[in-house]
Parts: structure tokens; C-alpha cells; sequence
């Protein structure tokens, strides 16, 4: 018999991992209605057609896509065949499984639109696939957790995110930069260059800057067009180090006037002077020119989130973008996000050892016995610990003290209440914290405002 195993790029989470995932989970959705966000949910499937064109050539070949039922092969012909796998892929496959949320999300809106109230704040927390290569920190199924603006073009809502990032990471007490770009500027960088036709090249390479470093992206740049001379002017520009002021500093003399990249820079400056009153400290926001971020569909400001104290890759990213919709026939709904890396952000919290010590078993008392009789017993006093919302448990077998006692250990319950026959005659119970081995003879009553 085969060995059994996980797909490649895909986990299995035991109680222990689920109590610090939940951990996560439940201060961000505590944060995220804080701020007003809707809860909403889509299909893990969706059909190829709202998927492919929007994440750019090399987000199209991570979509994992789902053959069609039944016998998909026969309405196929000799030229079908011939005409190249994507061609083919696409007559033998409608659907696949969703990339990220903010697609099937313009999708949602689009199909909603007379339901909601706009501007829409909505969050999703929901998984993810990607056929991407399994390594450390990137799986092929994973979690998002998203927060979204749509139907307003405010910067103030790009504001609202950054102090939604502060307040998560600030009760996570992770620390956490948060980088922030305009495609506008990066637009603007390439329109000064007169390279306007290869800014697609240009944010793909760049983009690579932290994995490959800036001579590996400058020898990319010449393969697609740029020439040295004006891989020259920009490593002046990329190579730049300066607080945020200097660097705006920096591009305005670059710009020359640039209308385009002047209206990214005004972005980022209006946001910048919107946060100052957010009640954080903000130097952890940081504006660098060099972010792209991958996605094809962002249209304006865009975020990266990163660890401070260990080197872990991007734990939240988002942007701006104006025209997801319009392809679902909603023209002119402007939205901004900002979606968390959940999987990312705990293996960071681990790796710093950041999680408090959380019960991983629901159950704050187990209830154990000797006999038939104290079965009986427990079980109508577990019942009556439950009406009272205290979570509680039955060991379900007549057994030897011990098990119970090693089952509540392993479980990590911290009580543990044992009816005898001597107890049972009193109307009491013999209750063991788990921790400081205390023993203490208590009737319901006072067990109940013992563990309460």
C-alpha cells in the first residue's frame, strides 16, 4: 500500500496549528468589521474566462484549471490538437480555481451591483491555488484575508487601509514595514525615458529587484528594449537611499514636470499628510519608488508589507485599481485593497516566537468516573456546564483513572473532574487543576464559579 501523502504545496493543520491560525484569523476579522468591512464569500471555482487576462502572462500560467466533466475529449479534432497546449487547454477546460480574491470580487460586485451600498467595504477570508513551485513560505494553497474599498476614488480609503495595517500588526505585535508605490510613478519613470510602450517590461522587471538584485534587472531591461544609457539614468534613480521626503524630493527634479508621474507623486504625498492624524507611529510606511507589485490590474497606489525582523518576503500586498469591473460590464468603480498573507505572517510569528500561549483544546474541564453510575452523573453535569457556556467535556468510557488524566494532559484541558463513589455520596466531585496538581472537593455550584 502507497504511503499516504499531501499534495505537493498543500498542508495539513492539526488542533495546535489551528488555534494559532484561528488566533490570527479572529484579531483580523476583529479589525477588519472595526472599520466597517462586510463579510462576503465567492465559489473556489470560477470560470477561466473572469480569471485569465488579469494577473498578466505570468499570473495566467499559475491558474490551475479543472477539466471539464464527462467525456471531455470527444468533440475535440486532429486540428484542435495541433494548435498548441493553450488553445487546446482552453477547449478542454472552462473553469478553474480562483488566484486571488479581488477578481472574483469585481465579478461579486458586478453581479450585486444593485444590492450594495457604496462605496462597499467588504472582507473575505477564504483560500487561494496557485501552480506556482512549492518553497519555503509560498504554497500552493493558501489563505488571503482582504479587505476592500470599492466605488470611490477618496485617497482617504487608501488611508483607512494603512491604519487598518497598523492596527492589525500592532495587535499581532508583529513589526512590520509597509512599502508603498503609485503606478503613476513607476509610469511616469518610463514615460520621462520615452519607453511608454515597454512599462508592462518595466514593472516586471522591477519587480524582481529584491529576489535578483539591480544588475540582473538592468541586463533584463536591455533584453526587452531599454537601452545601457537608459538603464544608466535609472540605476541613478533606483540606486537612491533617502527617508521619504527625499525621495519625492528626488523624483520631482526627475520628472521635470512629467505630468503623469507628478500626479503619482501627489498621491503618495496626499496619503502621506492623511495618516498623520491615524494616531500611529508611521515610520514604518515607507514610500519607494522601486515597489511595481506583479499584478497587471493595479492603476495607482499600490502596498507591500514586509517583516522587520527577519527576511521573509512579502506578508500583505494590495493596490489600487480602476478597471476590474469593466470587463463584467461595470464601468467606472474605482477600489483599493489590501489582502494579508495569513500563511506568511505565521510562519513569521512562529519563527519570532510571537504567539501567547493559547489552549489549543476547546474544553476548559473534562469529566471522569469509575463506574456506570458516574458516567450518568457526568454526563448531566457536563450538559449543565454547557447551557452555561462553559466548554466542556465527557471522557465517554468507564476506565482507569489514569487514561482520563492523560487524555486531559495531551489536550491541555485544565481541569479535570473525577466522581467516585465517596464524592457522588456528598453531591460533589473531586476537581484537579491541571497545571498546580491543587485538588479541591466542590459540589456543581461552586465548580461552576471556580472555572467561569
Amino acid at each position: 500500500m502507497q504511503k499516504p501523502s499531501n499534495a505537493r504545496g498543500t498542508r495539513d493543520f492539526g488542533p495546535k496549528e489551528m488555534a494559532k491560525r484561528n488566533y490570527v484569523f479572529n484579531i483580523i476579522r476583529k479589525h477588519f468589521e472595526q472599520f466597517g468591512f462586510q463579510a462576503i464569500e465567492t465559489p473556489a471555482i470560477e470560470n477561466l474566462s473572469t480569471l485569465t487576462g488579469k494577473y498578466g502572462d505570468e499570473g495566467d500560467q499559475l491558474l490551475f484549471k479543472i477539466l471539464n466533466s464527462g467525456d471531455y475529449l470527444s468533440k475535440l479534432t486532429d486540428q484542435d490538437f495541433q494548435e498548441g497546449s493553450k488553445k487546446f487547454t482552453y477547449k478542454v477546460s472552462e473553469k478553474g480555481l480562483r488566484y486571488d480574491l479581488t477578481v472574483p470580487f469585481a465579478r461579486f460586485v458586478s453581479m450585486n451591483r444593485n444590492d450594495l451600498a457604496f462605496p462597499f467595504r467588504r472582507y473575505q477570508i477564504q483560500p487561494v491555488w496557485r501552480a506556482d513551485r512549492p518553497q519555503k513560505g509560498r504554497y500552493r494553497e493558501f489563505y488571503q484575508c482582504d479587505a476592500d474599498i470599492i466605488g470611490s476614488n477618496s485617497l482617504l480609503n487608501e488611508a483607512e487601509l494603512i491604519t487598518l495595517f497598523q492596527a492589525i500588526f500592532n495587535s499581532l505585535n508583529l513589526k512590520a514595514n509597509l512599502v508603498i508605490n503609485s503606478r503613476k510613478v513607476l509610469a511616469g519613470v518610463v514615460d520621462v525615458l520615452g519607453m511608454n510602450k515597454h512599462f508592462v517590461d518595466f514593472a516586471v522587471a522591477i519587480d524582481k529587484l529584491d529576489k535578483i538584485g539591480w544588475d540582473a534587472v538592468a541586463k533584463e531591461l536591455i533584453e526587452k528594449g531599454f537601452t545601457e544609457a537608459q538603464c544608466a539614468v535609472l540605476a541613478e534613480l533606483i540606486l537612491f537611499e533617502g527617508n521619504n521626503l527625499a525621495k519625492i524630493d528626488k523624483l520631482t527634479s526627475f520628472f521635470n514636470g512629467n505630468t503623469q508621474g507628478l500626479a503619482g507623486l501627489k498621491e503618495i504625498e496626499d496619503v502621506l499628510g492623511f495618516i498623520q492624524q491615524n494616531g500611529f507611529v508611521n515610520t514604518n510606511i515607507i514610500f519607494d519608488y522601486r515597489l511595481a507589485r506583479g499584478l497587471s490590474y493595479y492603476t495607482g497606489l499600490i502596498f507591500e508589507g514586509k517583516a522587520i525582523d527577519i527576511p521573509f518576503g512579502s506578508i500583505a500586498g494590495g493596490g489600487r485599481y480602476d478597471n476590474l469591473t469593466t470587463d463584467f460590464g461595470l464601468p467606472n468603480m474605482s477600489g483599493v485593497g489590501l489582502s494579508f498573507g495569513i500563511e506568511r505572517m505565521i510562519d513569521v510569528m512562529d519563527a519570532l516566537n510571537l504567539f501567547p500561549e493559547i489552549p489549543f483544546s476547546g474544553s476548559k474541564i473534562l469529566f471522569a468516573y469509575f463506574d456506570e453510575a458516574g458516567q450518568t452523573q457526568a454526563f448531566q453535569y457536563v450538559n449543565e456546564l454547557r447551557k452555561l457556556g462553559i466548554p466542556s467535556e465527557i471522557y465517554p468510557e468507564v476506565a482507569k483513572i489514569k487514561k482520563p488524566f492523560e487524555f486531559a494532559d495531551k489536550k491541555r484541558i485544565p481541569f479535570v473532574a473525577v466522581l467516585g463513589e465517596q464524592e457522588m455520596a456528598q453531591n460533589k466531585m473531586n476537581l484537579k487543576n491541571m497545571e498546580s496538581g491543587e485538588q479541591e472537593l466542590l459540589s456543581l455550584q461552586e465548580l461552576m464559579e471556580k472555572i467561569k
